[in-house]
């Protein structure tokens, strides 16, 4: 049987043949074919004979066509006007089977281009008008026969077409039709152009000679300033690496190599005795490096942690006064060294001769709360062979914070010799009014810490800070004291100091201070400039202390002092026409003044807490108050303020994320503290930790 087509019925040809599945759908040859598209091997051989043939037949095959009375076949999943008659099959004689389509109409025969059997759906094979015998492109383009098929193009044609080939825009006409599901085997007729896609282009990195690189060829001031941001400033905690990043630069070159050692080894923290004894070992086997250190410290040195009380930590002989003293010597550059009191017992008369008069360049040394009995001794005749030499030393920031057994001749002998002092810190130390005064009057203090100290008089302060040339620029000032044992300032000190303290001042502490209801107008000129002042055990009322934020009516003018006189008086008054100026306070001590409880701060008759009192963040309280404020978590939470505790100090800190604020409590004058209310004054930048913070913020 052969089936026979009718090409007067209208038929649209296809486009693709079915030997071509593989190509469309990306199957391989040996994947079988569908149900709907298994056709007989038998088929495709007569399909190739069929071609052969059709030149040598000139006349149709009678046999070939039925009787007239036989009715049509239709296939399944054809269009109504696709008629199908049976026909029958012819022998050749290479024993080959053929099919032909036969012209009803007695027409030469033609080849078949497309076997349709009887059960056969449309699945994948759509059909478009254009000619049988001429294969097309993708874009609908007839095929060029003198091309030769070795392009790379993946249409059935074979047309040697390259990938990047694209037709001009059809300009207003309908494009070519292409498949866009190719994998699944279903084409859908989009009526879009096909356009291959495109490579992105990767730039190959330049490859510099070593030294040679842009970042090696800047100037060594700039490179070293790169390497600096990428030390962390931050403080020791256990045995963790740090600054893991400086390290990786060391592998980078040559070049990176040095300007990270200058990094590394400028400032040196020394947190355990193990550490300082590899750094000791490293230094005494490359000598050069010793150069580079700018800064020792060794205020987070601790013997706890490792396992050992002091005195076994004492016989391992890492850190002794003589390994101390190896390293000062093989650090001839160093500028600061920073010491505290767990080294104490090492800091013996030899270290402090090579502190005073062996390092040149120091200018910066800490010995906080260094108070043992060898530490006292050995500081005291190292500073006694100053006594009959004219020798001036060049330390310009000076610690001797809580250092209470060093003898007051210590401070008369010392002081005269450092005419460069800036920083000078003397909080609990036996310092007298002669000692303060023989201070050179070519120094100049910006940092001045005079905290409960004992041996010193409320006059003789008030005149070293109203007539010494070196106090006219301070900008950090503690004369806090502890009034159970004593009080340093009374009313008429406190009228005397507070009109000449000068403008560039930004911490004042006068915790202890004999303060009443009318100095309130002395006190209310420095909360222009000020950012921290304390007045802890002050005798002031809510209202005093709301008329540094609010202007004061001018019917209400407060109490005259007693003692004070109508001239001074008169110049102590603010101009009532002058215009009101915000304050700058930002920390506020009212610690220990009894009309600040709990329940005065939530009246609405008290301003601290309200919006009015901005650019105030921190309120440091009592114990009492702080107490009271600890169990009011929702009135807290409703007005923006937190309750923050530290060591034996409590503050009201306001919530900048409720309220707003500055986020930051990090200024120039506190050299690297972040926090308010700072007790110990600095003497070089960093990081607050360790000891110092202890000092500094929790005692």
């Amino acid at each position: 049987m052969i089936t026979v087509l009718d090409p007067d019925l209208s038929l649209p040809p296809s486009r693709y043949y079915p030997v071509d599945f593989y190509k469309l759908t990306n199957r391989r040859a040996s994947s079988p074919l569908a149900p709907d598209l298994a056709v007989p091997d038998r088929v495709l051989a007569a399909r190739a004979t069929l071609n052969r043939r059709t030149a040598e037949s000139a006349t149709a095959d009678t046999r070939a066509f039925p009787p007239n009375d036989a009715p049509p076949c239709v296939v399944q999943g054809a269009p109504s006007n696709f008629r199908v008659r049976q026909g029958s099959v012819k022998e050749e004689a290479g024993g080959e089977t053929t099919r032909t389509a036969v012209n009803i109409f007695n027409r030469a025969p033609t080849p078949l281009p497309l076997f349709l059997p009887p059960s056969i759906a449309q699945s994948f094979l759509e059909s478009v008008n254009i000619p049988i015998n001429k294969p097309v492109h993708h874009n609908g383009d007839p095929v060029d026969v003198n091309i030769p098929e070795s392009g790379s193009c993946t249409c059935c044609c074979h047309c040697g077409r390259t990938d990047s080939w694209r037709a001009s825009a059809s300009r207003g006409h309908r494009r070519a039709r292409s498949y866009t599901a190719p994998r699944t085997g279903i084409s859908e007729l989009t009526g879009v152009q096909w356009d291959p896609p495109k490579q992105a282009v990767v730039e190959v990195p330049k490859v510099f000679a070593p030294g040679e690189s842009p970042l090696e060829q800047l100037p060594v001031e700039i490179l070293d300033e790169i390497i600096a941001q990428l030390a962390l400033d931050s403080l020791p905690s256990g045995y963790a690496p740090r600054n893991v990043d400086l390290i990786n630069c060391l592998l980078t070159s040559r070049t990176i190599h040095v300007a990270t050692i200058n990094t590394l080894y400028s400032n040196i923290t020394i947190p355990h005795s193990s550490i300082f004894s590899k750094f000791l070992t490293h230094v005494s086997e490359y000598p050069g490096l010793g150069t580079i250190v700018k800064r020792l410290d060794l205020s987070h040195f601790t013997s706890i942690g490792l396992g050992r009380s002091r005195q076994v930590n004492s016989e391992v002989q890492n850190m002794t006064s003589r390994t101390l003293l190896k390293c000062l010597e093989l650090t001839p550059a160093i500028q600061e060294v920073l010491l505290q009191e767990n080294l104490d017992d090492d800091i013996d008369e030899n270290v402090l001769c090579k502190l005073f008069f062996g390092l040149s360049k120091l200018r910066a040394v800490d010995f906080c709360a260094s108070s043992s009995k060898p530490f006292a001794e050995s500081f005291t005749s190292a500073v006694t062979t100053l006594i009959d030499s004219p020798m001036n030393l060049g330390i310009r920031r000076l610690g001797l914070h809580e250092c209470f057994t060093l003898p007051s001749s210590v401070f008369e002998i010392l002081l005269p010799r450092l005419p460069q002092l800036t920083h000078l810190d003397v909080s609990h130390t036996r310092i007298t009014d002669n000692a303060l005064a023989s201070i050179p009057e070519s120094a100049s203090l910006s940092h001045l810490n005079l905290g409960r100290c004992t041996q010193i008089s409320g006059g003789g302060v008030v005149d070293f800070l109203t007539n010494h040339p070196a106090a006219k620029d301070l900008v950090f000032l503690n004369l806090s004291c502890d009034i159970a044992r004593y009080r340093l300032l009374w009313e008429v000190d406190v009228e005397r100091l507070l009109p000449a303290l000068p403008t560039t001042l930004r911490s004042l502490n006068l915790n202890g201070a004999k303060i009443r209801q009318w100095h309130v107008s002395l006190v209310l000129p420095l909360t222009k400039h000020l950012e921290e002042l304390s007045l802890a055990s002050a005798d002031l009322s809510v209202q005093d202390i709301n008329s540094f934020f609010r202007p004061t009516p001018s019917s209400s003018s407060p109490p005259s002092s007693p003692t004070s006189s109508p001239v001074r008086e008169l110049n102590a008054q603010e101009d009532p026409s002058a215009p009101w100026i915000e304050p700058t306070l930002h920390y506020l001590d009212l610690s220990s003044i009894p009309a600040i409880t709990q329940s005065s701060l939530f009246s609405t008759s008290c301003v601290l807490l309200s919006p009015t009192s901005m650019p105030l963040e921190v309120i440091e309280l009592g114990d009492k108050a702080i107490s009271s404020l600890r169990e009011c978590r929702n009135t807290n939470k409703r007005l923006g303020w937190v309750v923050k505790e530290l060591g034996r100090r409590g503050w009201y800190v306001r919530d900048t994320n409720v309220a707003g604020g500055n986020q930051s409590g990090r200024r120039s004058w506190k050299m690297g503290a972040m926090w308010w209310g700072m007790r110990k004054c600095p003497v070089a930048w960093g990081e607050v930790g360790g000891l110092y913070g202890h000092y500094m913020f929790k005692k």
